[in-house]
């Protein structure tokens, strides 16, 4: 009896070190998936404001008008002028939308910028659909240049169906410019990746 104890342990041993190879082998799985993960769960439910990409429109308009707001930022780093065109316009659900936004590189080298967006109020996210955008691409300037940048989008008619979103009249999207990090000097690239080691938090 004495002999099997010390073979009955190691079993033991041997199926917990198993069970905790499979956690973290599961957990670095999970870990390398969560974040196309997330963005999947931002495209399909709106989270967060993600807005839809489409390459058609809808068969038929609805019979809805919305107010569709603009609004642009730029981060201190990247020294650019860039504002839309128009601050509004209103449109009716199922149509297509086009507007353009301006830059210009107020620096005396060239600079490249790169955007993010999102649409407020968030829940309607799921129905502002982007045809065409600048978005997530590098923009290089040069000194003193300017380019007019277009976005062509619609808005879901499907909206007219949700009772969440009887109350949305007016949508705004919203256009956030900042300097590539390939772009940044070589202090602030590196005090951007002790500050953020991940991008596994910017969506959108």
């Amino acid at each position: 009896m004495s002999a099997s104890h010390p073979r009955r342990a190691e079993s033991r041993n041997g199926r917990t070190a198993l069970v905790l190879f499979g956690l973290v082998a599961g957990m670095i799985g999970l870990s390398f998936a969560s974040v196309p993960l997330y963005r999947w769960f931002c495209q399909v439910t709106g989270f967060g404001g993600t807005t839809q990409v489409a390459e058609t429109l809808p068969e038929r308009p609805g019979e809805r008008i919305m107010t569709i707001r603009f609004n642009s930022d730029v981060h201190p780093k990247l020294p650019w002028a860039f504002q839309p065109e128009e601050r509004a316009v209103q449109i009716r659900v199922g149509e297509s939308g086009l507007v353009f936004y301006n830059a210009r590189n107020l620096a005396e080298g060239p600079t490249t910028g790169v955007s993010t967006f999102n649409v407020t109020p968030q829940k309607a996210g799921i129905y502002f659909n982007k045809v065409q955008c600048f978005c997530f691409e590098e923009q290089i300037l040069q000194p003193g240049e300017e380019m007019a940048m277009g976005v062509s989008f619609f808005v879901d008619p499907a909206i007219e169906e949700d009772p969440n979103l009887d109350d949305v009249q007016t949508i705004t999207l919203s256009y956030t410019f900042m300097r590539s990090l390939d772009d940044l000097p070589v202090e602030d690239e590196q005090l951007s990746s002790v500050a953020s080691p991940s991008d596994a938090d910017r969506v959108n």
